[in-house]
């Protein structure tokens, strides 16, 4: 029998995955890319509870994107989960890139997420 070859991308997560953990006093950020949208949650590991959430489908950031530009849509992301994480205490997290490299889009949100007081 084959065995089943794992996407790199998926290989990359496993790998990160394994070295990032969040706690209750510093939580994971993890972020989610897809080809039209992305998603952040902020979320506690030692009790596998997400903590806060935002995406580019949320109500208050589709209203507030006005460029079809995707990194300028990943910025209001990530302004947005800081603003949350700050509200529910939350001011330092780790940061999980998912298994895509740090440029572009999630890099964007990782800047606009430091901006509004989040650290990492």
């Amino acid at each position: 029998m084959k065995k089943k070859n794992i996407q790199p991308i998926e290989k990359t997560k496993a790998r990160i995955r394994s070295k990032v953990k969040g706690t209750n006093t510093k939580p994971r950020l993890s972020v989610f890319r897809s080809n039209q949208h992305i998603y952040a949650q902020i979320i506690d590991d030692t009790i596998g509870k997400t903590i806060v959430s935002s995406s580019t489908l949320d109500k208050e950031v589709r209203a507030s994107i006005e460029s079809s530009s995707p990194c300028e849509a990943s910025k209001i992301v990530g302004k947005s989960i800081a603003k949350k994480s700050l509200e529910n205490k939350i001011d330092a997290v780790v940061f999980d890139r998912g298994g895509r490299l740090y440029h572009g889009r999630i890099q964007a949100l990782a800047d606009a997420a430091r901006e509004e007081g989040l650290k990492f």
